[in-house]
């Protein structure tokens, strides 16, 4: 499931909604991903007031919904939910939140850890930071790549373990 929206979203309600009554469910894996109160420049940081996150609608939903179909491919999931929220956010408010669930819980850690990093350098979102220097866009960043890379040789069997 994925959800683009401006609102906050509740981690633990929106856990409980989806795992409600699945008793084939034997992990849950869940990231949240919130607004830090510093950038990282890559000569040390600086203060930010707030991140404005754009997108492109329909496009962002396409892309979201092409990354979660390949997660379920790969690993045997029970359920998944990708939120990503847009809009003007301030340090310590959620941005995303990632849920995997699986019987097994390799399946639900990888599958989790495979959606934050393709989400991370494939989804189309535009981050803009606001400090002390005025806004500043945010560039993609050497690691993300890296840790996005390992996936596109990797293709685990959809067994369970």
């Amino acid at each position: 499931m994925i959800r683009v929206q401006r609102e906050d979203f509740d981690p633990a309600e929106e856990t409980r909604i989806l795992v409600e009554g699945n008793h084939g469910i034997g992990s849950v894996v869940t990231f949240t991903g919130l607004v830090r109160e510093t950038a990282d420049l890559g000569k040390g940081s600086e203060a930010i007031s707030a991140m404005t996150l754009e997108h492109y609608p329909g496009m962002t939903e396409k892309m979201l919904g092409t990354i979660e179909a390949e997660a379920l491919a790969r690993w045997p999931l029970d359920a998944s939910l990708l939120i990503h929220r847009y809009g003007r956010l301030e340090p310590g408010e959620r941005i995303v939140f990632v849920l995997t669930a699986s019987a097994h819980r390799e399946a639900a850690y990888e599958a989790n850890m495979f959606l934050i990093d393709w989400l991370k350098t494939k989804a189309p979102f535009w981050k803009q930071e606001d400090g002390a220097s005025g806004a500043k866009w945010v560039t993609a960043r050497d690691s993300d790549d890296s840790a996005a890379e390992r996936w596109s040789s990797e293709t685990p069997a959809k067994a369970a373990e």
